[in-house]
Protein backbone atom coordinates (compact mmCIF):
# COMPACT_ATOMS: atom_id res chain seq x y z
CA UNK A 1 0.00 0.00 0.00
CA UNK A 2 1.27 3.46 -0.91
CA UNK A 3 0.97 6.26 1.63
CA UNK A 4 -0.96 9.26 0.35
CA UNK A 5 2.06 11.54 0.95
CA UNK A 6 4.39 9.44 -1.19
CA UNK A 7 4.88 10.93 -4.64
CA UNK A 8 7.42 10.89 -7.45
CA UNK A 9 10.36 13.18 -6.71
CA UNK A 10 9.78 12.98 -2.96
CA UNK A 11 12.63 12.22 -0.56
CA UNK A 12 12.00 9.56 2.10
CA UNK A 13 13.80 7.82 4.93
CA UNK A 14 14.07 4.06 4.36
CA UNK A 15 15.46 0.97 6.05
CA UNK A 16 17.36 -1.55 3.94
CA UNK A 17 15.58 -4.90 4.30
CA UNK A 18 17.69 -7.13 2.08
CA UNK A 19 19.92 -7.26 -0.98
CA UNK A 20 19.13 -9.86 -3.62
CA UNK A 21 21.41 -9.99 -6.66
CA UNK A 22 21.47 -6.49 -8.11
CA UNK A 23 18.31 -5.29 -6.34
CA UNK A 24 17.97 -3.62 -2.95
CA UNK A 25 14.67 -4.04 -1.09
CA UNK A 26 13.73 -1.25 1.32
CA UNK A 27 11.03 -0.45 3.85
CA UNK A 28 9.89 3.17 3.62
CA UNK A 29 9.43 4.70 7.06
CA UNK A 30 5.78 5.18 8.05
CA UNK A 31 4.37 3.24 5.12
CA UNK A 32 5.27 1.38 1.93
CA UNK A 33 8.05 -0.71 0.45
CA UNK A 34 10.32 0.00 -2.48
CA UNK A 35 13.14 -1.38 -4.58
CA UNK A 36 16.37 0.09 -5.94
CA UNK A 37 18.55 -1.22 -8.76
CA UNK A 38 22.35 -1.12 -8.63
CA UNK A 39 22.71 1.83 -11.04
CA UNK A 40 20.61 3.97 -8.66
CA UNK A 41 22.76 3.22 -5.62
CA UNK A 42 25.83 5.22 -6.67
CA UNK A 43 27.46 6.61 -9.84
CA UNK A 44 30.10 4.56 -11.63
CA UNK A 45 30.91 0.87 -11.35
CA UNK A 46 29.96 -0.78 -8.06
CA UNK A 47 32.05 -3.77 -7.01
CA UNK A 48 30.18 -4.53 -3.81
CA UNK A 49 26.66 -3.24 -3.04
CA UNK A 50 27.29 -3.65 0.69
CA UNK A 51 29.86 -0.84 0.54
CA UNK A 52 26.87 1.48 0.09
CA UNK A 53 23.81 -0.24 1.57
CA UNK A 54 23.69 -2.58 4.57
CA UNK A 55 20.63 -4.54 5.75
CA UNK A 56 18.82 -2.92 8.72
CA UNK A 57 20.57 0.42 8.13
CA UNK A 58 18.65 3.61 7.35
CA UNK A 59 19.23 5.49 4.07
CA UNK A 60 17.66 8.54 2.46
CA UNK A 61 16.18 7.84 -0.99
CA UNK A 62 14.39 9.70 -3.75
CA UNK A 63 11.20 8.27 -5.28
CA UNK A 64 11.90 7.91 -9.00
CA UNK A 65 8.47 6.64 -9.94
CA UNK A 66 5.43 4.75 -8.72
CA UNK A 67 4.28 2.38 -11.43
CA UNK A 68 0.79 1.19 -12.32
CA UNK A 69 1.11 -1.69 -9.86
CA UNK A 70 1.97 0.75 -7.03
CA UNK A 71 5.57 -0.49 -6.94
CA UNK A 72 7.88 2.25 -5.67
CA UNK A 73 11.22 2.65 -7.48
CA UNK A 74 13.88 4.39 -5.40
CA UNK A 75 17.27 6.04 -5.89
CA UNK A 76 20.09 6.73 -3.45
CA UNK A 77 22.49 8.49 -5.80
CA UNK A 78 19.98 11.14 -6.90
CA UNK A 79 19.52 12.49 -3.37
CA UNK A 80 21.39 15.77 -2.86
CA UNK A 81 23.48 16.40 0.25
CA UNK A 82 20.99 19.11 1.27
CA UNK A 83 17.99 16.79 0.92
CA UNK A 84 19.72 14.05 2.88
CA UNK A 85 20.69 16.46 5.65
CA UNK A 86 17.14 17.80 5.97
CA UNK A 87 15.60 14.32 6.24
CA UNK A 88 18.16 13.07 8.77
CA UNK A 89 17.86 16.21 10.88
CA UNK A 90 14.07 15.82 10.91
CA UNK A 91 14.44 12.19 11.98
CA UNK A 92 16.83 13.15 14.78
CA UNK A 93 14.48 15.87 16.06
CA UNK A 94 11.51 13.49 16.09
CA UNK A 95 13.58 10.90 17.94
CA UNK A 96 14.66 13.48 20.52
CA UNK A 97 11.11 14.77 20.95
CA UNK A 98 9.84 11.24 21.54
CA UNK A 99 12.59 10.71 24.11
CA UNK A 100 11.48 13.85 25.95
CA UNK A 101 7.88 12.64 25.98
CA UNK A 102 8.99 9.31 27.49
CA UNK A 103 10.82 11.19 30.23
CA UNK A 104 7.71 13.20 31.11
CA UNK A 105 4.67 10.97 30.44
CA UNK A 106 6.30 7.52 30.58
CA UNK A 107 4.18 4.73 29.04
CA UNK A 108 1.77 7.19 27.37
CA UNK A 109 4.58 8.62 25.23
CA UNK A 110 4.05 6.48 22.10
CA UNK A 111 0.32 7.16 21.95
CA UNK A 112 0.76 10.91 22.42
CA UNK A 113 3.65 11.03 19.93
CA UNK A 114 1.54 9.41 17.19
CA UNK A 115 -1.34 11.80 17.87
CA UNK A 116 0.92 14.88 17.75
CA UNK A 117 2.64 13.69 14.57
CA UNK A 118 -0.71 13.32 12.81
CA UNK A 119 -1.48 16.99 13.38
CA UNK A 120 1.84 18.80 13.90
CA UNK A 121 5.25 19.15 12.27
CA UNK A 122 7.30 17.70 15.11
CA UNK A 123 10.59 19.02 13.67
CA UNK A 124 9.22 22.58 13.87
CA UNK A 125 7.77 21.92 17.30
CA UNK A 126 11.17 20.71 18.47
CA UNK A 127 12.82 23.88 17.14
CA UNK A 128 10.36 26.22 18.89
CA UNK A 129 10.37 25.43 22.58
CA UNK A 130 7.83 28.20 23.25
CA UNK A 131 4.94 26.49 21.43
CA UNK A 132 3.21 25.68 24.69
CA UNK A 133 -0.34 26.22 23.32
CA UNK A 134 0.20 23.38 20.78
CA UNK A 135 1.48 21.06 23.50
CA UNK A 136 -1.50 21.83 25.73
CA UNK A 137 -3.75 20.17 23.14
CA UNK A 138 -2.15 16.81 23.97
CA UNK A 139 -0.69 17.12 27.46
CA UNK A 140 -1.70 18.24 30.92
CA UNK A 141 -0.50 21.74 31.73
CA UNK A 142 2.28 20.58 34.07
CA UNK A 143 3.48 17.99 31.53
CA UNK A 144 3.40 20.50 28.66
CA UNK A 145 5.41 22.97 30.74
CA UNK A 146 7.99 20.28 31.56
CA UNK A 147 8.34 19.24 27.90
CA UNK A 148 8.76 22.90 26.90
CA UNK A 149 11.37 23.38 29.63
CA UNK A 150 13.42 20.36 28.49
CA UNK A 151 13.26 21.53 24.87
CA UNK A 152 14.70 24.91 25.89
CA UNK A 153 17.47 23.23 27.90
CA UNK A 154 18.47 21.03 24.96
CA UNK A 155 18.53 23.94 22.53
CA UNK A 156 20.80 25.89 24.88
CA UNK A 157 23.17 22.91 25.25
CA UNK A 158 23.54 22.21 21.51
CA UNK A 159 27.20 21.97 20.47
CA UNK A 160 29.03 21.24 17.26
CA UNK A 161 32.50 20.00 16.31
CA UNK A 162 34.14 20.92 13.02
CA UNK A 163 37.32 19.61 11.40
CA UNK A 164 39.06 19.86 8.04
CA UNK A 165 40.68 17.03 6.08
CA UNK A 166 42.22 16.24 2.71
CA UNK A 167 41.45 13.26 0.47
CA UNK A 168 43.71 12.79 -2.56
CA UNK A 169 44.24 10.02 -5.09
CA UNK A 170 47.56 8.16 -5.19
CA UNK A 171 46.57 6.54 -8.47
CA UNK A 172 44.60 7.88 -11.41
CA UNK A 173 41.03 8.44 -10.32
CA UNK A 174 38.27 10.99 -10.57
CA UNK A 175 35.83 12.95 -8.46
CA UNK A 176 33.34 10.06 -8.58
CA UNK A 177 35.83 7.82 -6.74
CA UNK A 178 36.22 10.42 -3.98
CA UNK A 179 32.44 10.86 -3.81
CA UNK A 180 32.03 7.12 -3.23
CA UNK A 181 34.31 7.28 -0.17
CA UNK A 182 32.49 10.30 1.27
CA UNK A 183 28.94 9.34 0.22
CA UNK A 184 27.82 7.78 3.55
CA UNK A 185 28.67 11.02 5.38
CA UNK A 186 27.74 13.60 2.72
CA UNK A 187 25.25 15.35 5.04
CA UNK A 188 28.16 16.25 7.37
CA UNK A 189 30.74 17.19 4.74
CA UNK A 190 31.32 20.42 2.79
CA UNK A 191 33.69 20.92 -0.15
CA UNK A 192 36.40 23.56 0.39
CA UNK A 193 38.84 23.23 -2.51
CA UNK A 194 40.45 20.54 -4.67
CA UNK A 195 40.91 17.55 -2.36
CA UNK A 196 40.05 19.53 0.76
CA UNK A 197 36.88 19.24 2.83
CA UNK A 198 35.34 20.22 6.16
CA UNK A 199 33.18 17.98 8.34
CA UNK A 200 30.70 19.11 11.01
CA UNK A 201 28.89 17.10 13.68
CA UNK A 202 26.08 18.58 15.80
CA UNK A 203 24.78 17.15 19.09
CA UNK A 204 23.41 18.16 22.46
CA UNK A 205 26.25 16.26 24.08
CA UNK A 206 29.91 17.13 23.45
CA UNK A 207 31.18 13.63 24.24
CA UNK A 208 28.66 12.06 21.85
CA UNK A 209 29.57 14.55 19.11
CA UNK A 210 33.28 13.88 19.60
CA UNK A 211 32.77 10.10 19.44
CA UNK A 212 30.68 10.41 16.28
CA UNK A 213 33.31 12.64 14.65
CA UNK A 214 36.04 10.14 15.53
CA UNK A 215 34.03 7.21 14.12
CA UNK A 216 33.30 9.00 10.84
CA UNK A 217 36.93 10.02 10.30
CA UNK A 218 38.16 6.49 11.08
CA UNK A 219 35.71 5.02 8.57
CA UNK A 220 36.76 7.50 5.88
CA UNK A 221 40.43 6.73 6.55
CA UNK A 222 39.79 2.98 6.31
CA UNK A 223 37.91 3.33 3.01
CA UNK A 224 40.56 5.71 1.65
CA UNK A 225 43.30 3.13 2.32
CA UNK A 226 41.28 0.46 0.52
CA UNK A 227 40.98 2.77 -2.49
CA UNK A 228 44.70 3.74 -2.37
CA UNK A 229 43.94 7.37 -1.49
CA UNK A 230 45.79 9.77 0.79
CA UNK A 231 43.78 10.91 3.79
CA UNK A 232 44.90 13.46 6.37
CA UNK A 233 43.04 15.37 9.10
CA UNK A 234 44.16 18.97 9.55
CA UNK A 235 45.19 19.55 13.13
CA UNK A 236 44.67 23.06 14.51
Amino acid sequence: MVHKELEEGGVVLCTVEKISGTTVFLKIDNDGEGTMITSEVAPGRIRNLRDYVIPNKKVVCKILRIDEHKNIHLSLRRVSAKEKKEILEREEKEKNFKSILKTVVKEKANEIFVKIKEEQDIALLFEDADKLPELLRYLKKEDAERVSEILKERKEKEVFIKKEFSLLCKKQCGIDDIKKVLLPYSENISYLAAGHFSIKVVSTDYKKANTLMSDILQNIEKKAKEEKMEFEVKEK
